[in-house]
């Protein structure tokens, strides 16, 4: 969650709740423009503010950390490596070779034929995969 979904979140909590920035100021020991510039996608709130805030708002304050979620790949592309014997093949000796899994080397795989789709004249075929997976294992 970035500043602004954090004040949209904040202003909106206060706002179902009927309650001014003063009220619920008060309520949570902040001053009024802390929690108007926090509203206003301002500031740099600590959790302990965050914490009292949520409880004058009648909210519970979660906090997780997570990874990134990868951005959605080009279905053909991955269907292209995911329905390759040969690619299954390599994959499993790159992770093996490399120590890490096979999701990761999938993920890069995919990645690395995306990013040379544009060059390409058309959509990646099982040639040009073939190819990458050539020089990958040249690398290795």
């Amino acid at each position: 969650m970035d500043e602004l979904e954090l004040g949209s979140a904040l202003r909106a909590r206060r706002k179902a709740t009927d309650r001014t920035i003063a009220s619920v100021a008060v309520d949570a020991g902040l001053s009024v423009p802390y929690i108007a510039n926090l509203e206003n996608g301002r500031g740099n709130p600590t959790l302990a503010a965050l914490t009292r805030l949520s409880a004058a708002l009648g909210a519970t304050l979660t906090v997780s950390l997570g990874d990134t979620p990868a951005p959605p790949h080009d279905e053909a592309v991955a269907s292209l490596v995911d329905n390759s014997d040969r690619a299954t093949r390599v994959i499993r000796q790159l992770a093996v070779s490399r120590g890490t899994t096979r999701r990761a080397v999938r993920e890069h795989l995919i990645t690395a034929l995306e990013a040379l789709s544009p060059l390409l004249p058309n959509t990646p075929t099982t040639a040009d995969l073939h190819r990458l997976l050539d020089l990958t294992l040249l690398a290795d």
